[in-house]
């Protein structure tokens, strides 16, 4: 019997100026499955004395660090590896000293990448990760640099890398450790100083949605979905957040509720940074990309991967992985597409909830691999703990939930973040409607029909005929209006 052959591993690397950080990957099945993610906080920003030589110290913390990611470099392909130093290597004078000592612990060498490079890494990383459409500004606030991109699909047109970040605004502007209002307004006013130079032209390019691609943007959205908010940021959030940062008198005594210890050293700065950020080129809202400079460098080493619509390569991935019936899932989404074309125009307006009503008809069954009895339960358990590039987190539990309820027990959703309660609501009601009709799992089998909309009620008409040659599915339709109906969302169903 011949051995099935293993996937390739890929390993990117990334010494940043506050962590080094180690991906290795796989590729499988049209997708990049993350096999390890090792993390240690090195703070090589912290070792620049005032000429910009970097301390033996902090090079010793680089190397340590270094000896522990060669155990795992050992097995993977020397081309499979990509390792990068960023904006404290490029600013250290005595770099040569690291580099050549580093080099040898790894028995690789290490690429000092430009600020532009590192920015366009960065974008890349993103564009493979997030979903969407549109141009997109992509802001990454590391130890020593924050670069900030502006691009479409997965070609940056500005590229930005400015010399200011986390640990560098620590040390400059949090210095005796008071988190007091003049020292967050000082820090604030230095990043739009920094900053201004660049917002003419990011300005007349401009944007439709802003991303965050860093340690501290995930910070950000773990305090605040531990404190109950959604998982968009603000200029307001932003705000309530310095207040409850200010609320400790010194940095070391600093709490806030799902700020992490180890984070918790360089959030007022990051925080400072991308208040600034915020305020000078008057963003209304970010969300958290997928990947950054990790995941931009492995997906430059997997050619395959170049592909334009990451949500559609997410699907077919997951498809087949769990052998999900494609053909069947198609006819789903089509005929829910159908259904809501049918409807009031608006009747679901955000785009998103279009996009998630399409997903969740093409992996509704991914539960039935484990089970048919709970298909349901094991559909929403997979759909939230999967990666899913192109998905956000609020994203993935909205399809969680419809897929739970896609056939039987109808219960109103969770309160949810991923579109308005009205849209998720109607996204429910649409798919259930769509497995109900396509159950013979063929597209010439389907009946006519004609489905009216007005405000939440939905009146749903059939041939006659068509009802008569199929009592089944006749009768789950009548037992379908009565569940709908019974929870508040009125449905009719016609024979004609």
């Amino acid at each position: 019997m011949s051995q099935a052959v293993s996937s390739p591993l890929y390993a990117a690397i990334d010494l940043g100026s506050n962590s080094f950080h180690m991906l290795v990957v796989r590729h499988i099945d049209g997708s990049v499955q993350t096999m390890a993610k090792i993390k240690r906080k090195v703070r090589l920003a912290a070792g620049l004395d005032e000429h910009n030589a970097l301390s033996l110290e902090a090079m010793q913390r680089g190397w340590d660090c270094l000896s522990l990611f060669a155990e795992r470099l050992q097995d993977i392909p020397k081309e499979n590896i990509r390792i990068v130093g960023t904006a404290t290597l490029r600013t250290a004078i005595n770099v040569d000293e690291f580099l050549a000592k580093a080099n040898q612990i790894l028995g690789h060498d290490i690429e000092v990448i430009s600020g532009e490079e590192e920015a366009a890494t960065i974008y890349k990383g993103v564009a493979h990760t997030s979903g969407g459409s549109g141009r997109r500004l992509v802001v990454d606030i590391g130890g020593a640099s924050t670069e900030l991109i502006i691009g479409e699909g997965f070609e940056a047109k500005a590229l930005t890398s400015l010399k200011m970040g986390c640990v560098t605004w620590l040390e400059r502007h949090f210095k005796d450790r008071q988190l007091t209002a003049s020292n967050f307004n000082n820090a604030i006013q230095a990043a739009k100083d920094t900053l201004q130079p660049m917002l003419e032209q990011y300005t007349q390019i401009g944007w439709d949605v802003c991303v965050g691609a860093s340690g501290t943007v995930q910070a950000l959205q773990e305090i605040m979905l531990a404190q109950g908010m959604d998982e968009v940021i603000t200029h307001s959030k932003l705000k309530r957040l310095q207040k409850q940062a200010m609320r400790a008198d010194h940095l070391e005594e600093l709490e806030i509720e799902g700020l992490t210890l180890e984070r918790a050293l360089v959030f007022p700065s990051g925080l400072s940074i991308l208040i600034a950020i915020f305020e000078l080129l008057e963003i209304d809202s970010m969300t958290l990309a997928g990947g950054a400079l990790r995941e931009g460098l492995v997906y430059e080493m997997v050619d395959e991967l170049k592909q334009d619509d990451i949500r559609a390569r997410t699907i077919a991935s997951v498809q087949s992985r769990y052998q999900i019936d494609i053909s069947y899932g198609e006819q789903v989404a089509a005929l829910a597409s159908k259904l809501l074309g049918q409807c009031q125009s608006e009747w679901i307006s955000e785009e998103q909830g279009h996009v998630l009503l399409d997903t969740a008809a093409k992996l509704h069954e991914i539960g039935l691999t484990i089970d048919f009895k709970k298909g349901g339960e094991h559909s929403a358990y997979l759909l939230q703990s999967l990666d899913l590039p192109g998905f956000t987190r609020a994203q993935k539990h909205l399809l969680g939930e419809l897929a739970r309820r896609y056939r039987e027990q109808l219960t109103s959703l969770p309160e949810q973040h991923a579109i308005s309660g009205t849209s998720a609501k109607r996204v429910l009601r649409l798919l259930r409607l769509a497995v109900l009709l396509s159950h013979r799992r063929n597209p010439a089998l389907e009946p006519n029909f004609r489905l009216e909309s007005d405000g939440d009620k939905l009146t749903l008409t059939l041939d006659s005929q068509w009802l008569e040659q199929n009592p089944l599915t006749a009768a789950e339709l009548e037992i379908e209006a009565n569940r709908q109906t019974d929870i508040g969302w009125p449905l009719s169903v016609i024979a004609k």
